[in-house]
């Protein structure tokens, strides 16, 4: 069995407020069965996103303490630039205040009607701002990313082979970005190959057409690219994550991931064109771009993230935590997607919750009573998030039904990943007795955040 052991020491710590079965009824009920609308302080354990959860190292505490708050060509975002190129190599850095923030700037130049967006798998927030813009957002995960429990070391690759066919049908010139997300999170964290990141690369410089990287987990991706790929086990981490950049046009990316950070962001490019067309649009919604709607303080931890996170300790305890988990729900006989990935373990839902069916929302079943059963907070990837209504207003429900349990870094013990195996196990021994879920309410995108829900 994995262990865990924590590559740090604990200097401050806040309290977790104990709550009853009991009380967490109440409080479901009160959000209208939306963990999403639960208050944070009534969550035992929230598992709800690693993004910005983070706890922050004494250094980037330090760091922040140097920050420079001068309006424009403040000494932080120099510190900040330098951090990202030494990893990424791009010409142009720009701030933003968190990921999505980057993706509305990207969407607003590069979409619109008629318009084409293509990826390994979108997240919610990409393809909500893609769709936002009225163009569509179409997937191309890897067969085996679609098998959750088939073992193989990278699910979360682009099907190339389908890529390029529907390039071919669709047209080049309708297709304006491609974007590879590393790792996969809507895919159950999973990695990508160094050879897919390639092949991706090549396919886009063949039709013309722009590479960029959704780059919120770069580290753990190249650490599964260390370790799983064969050519890549003596290089280190820097290393891999240079070559990785050194294939893509630009990269948008939440700090709030692997930068170790609780917010911030960044839009990085090569292209001078789009980068003076991205600047102006972010004067106008987040800032001037040498602080980008982030405090010179940010700038500076998130600086000394990107330096911290390619520490190979950090990402063998992160990675390992997962694997921990996975192999706890495994022997148990929970049904999870395999294997482990890198900032969460994903339960599969359709299979643990067998007798509920897609429409009635499996995935939010098994959310809330996680929440019920043990306070913990987990979220729903599946129909709720992703899935949709067909021209008739027929309901299509998304391929994957998944509950993800995103672990915050350095953040949580190993005895409250104990605490948590131990809730979903009991959970899955009682399955039977859960029921489904019907919509109440939903907003037109991105639904699953305020969503009301009534248990059928």
């Amino acid at each position: 069995m994995t262990r865990i052991f924590e590559p740090f020491r604990i200097k401050s710590v806040e309290p977790i407020k104990f709550t009853t079965k009991t009380d967490r009824e109440k409080f479901l009920k009160e959000a209208h069965n939306n963990v999403f609308l639960v208050k944070a302080k009534n969550v035992l354990i929230d598992l709800l996103t690693d993004s910005g959860t983070s706890a922050m190292s004494a250094q980037q505490w330090g760091a922040m303490m140097v920050g420079d708050e001068s309006y424009a060509g403040a000494e932080s975002y120099y510190h900040f630039e330098a951090a990202v190129k030494n990893i990424m190599g791009f010409k142009h850095i720009i701030p933003t205040h968190q990921g999505r923030a980057a993706e509305k700037i990207i969407g607003s130049l590069m979409g619109g009607k008629g318009k084409s967006f293509v990826s390994n798998s979108f997240f919610d927030t990409t393809r909500g701002n893609i769709e936002f813009s009225g163009a569509e957002a179409i997937d191309f995960l890897t067969a085996e990313g679609k098998q959750p429990s088939l073992i193989a070391d990278f699910k979360g690759n682009m099907d190339t082979v389908a890529l390029e066919h529907y390039i071919q049908q669709r047209g080049a010139e309708n297709i304006p970005l491609c974007v590879l997300t590393i790792t996969n999170n809507s895919g159950g964290g999973q990695p990508v190959s160094m050879q897919n990141i390639k092949e991706t690369s090549a396919i886009c410089k063949k039709y013309g057409i722009l590479f960029f990287i959704d780059a919120c987990r770069f580290a753990e991706n190249a650490y599964f690219i260390k370790t799983r790929e064969k050519g890549y086990e003596n290089k280190s981490i820097l290393e891999i994550c240079q070559e990785t950049f050194s294939y893509a046009d630009g990269c948008t990316m939440s700090a709030k991931k692997d930068a170790l950070v609780n917010i911030g962001g960044f839009i990085c490019m090569n292209d001078d064109k789009l980068a003076m067309e991205a600047k102006n649009l972010l004067i106008i919604m987040e800032g001037f771009p040498t602080y980008g709607g982030l405090a010179g303080r940010d700038l500076e931890a998130i600086a000394q993230g990107l330096h911290e996170v390619l520490e190979e300790d950090y990402l063998e305890y992160r990675i390992g935590t997962m694997k921990y988990i996975g192999e706890k729900l495994t022997a148990a006989g929970v049904p999870i997607l395999q294997p482990t990935g890198g900032h969460a373990v994903y339960l599969d839902a359709k299979a643990f919750m067998a007798h509920i069916p897609p429409h009635q929302l499996p995935g939010i079943a098994l959310t809330n009573a996680l929440y019920i059963e043990g306070g913990i907070r987990g979220v729903e990837i599946g129909s709720l998030m992703f899935g949709k209504y067909d021209e008739k207003g027929a309901y299509v429900p998304a391929t994957l039904e998944l509950v993800r349990l995103a672990i915050p870094r350095r953040v949580y013990t190993q005895s409250h990943m104990d605490y948590m195996c131990d809730v979903i196990i009991d959970v899955y021994k009682q399955r039977t007795q859960y029921k489904g879920y019907k919509i109440t309410y939903e907003a037109p995108l991105l639904r699953h955040f305020t969503a009301h829900m009534e248990a059928l």
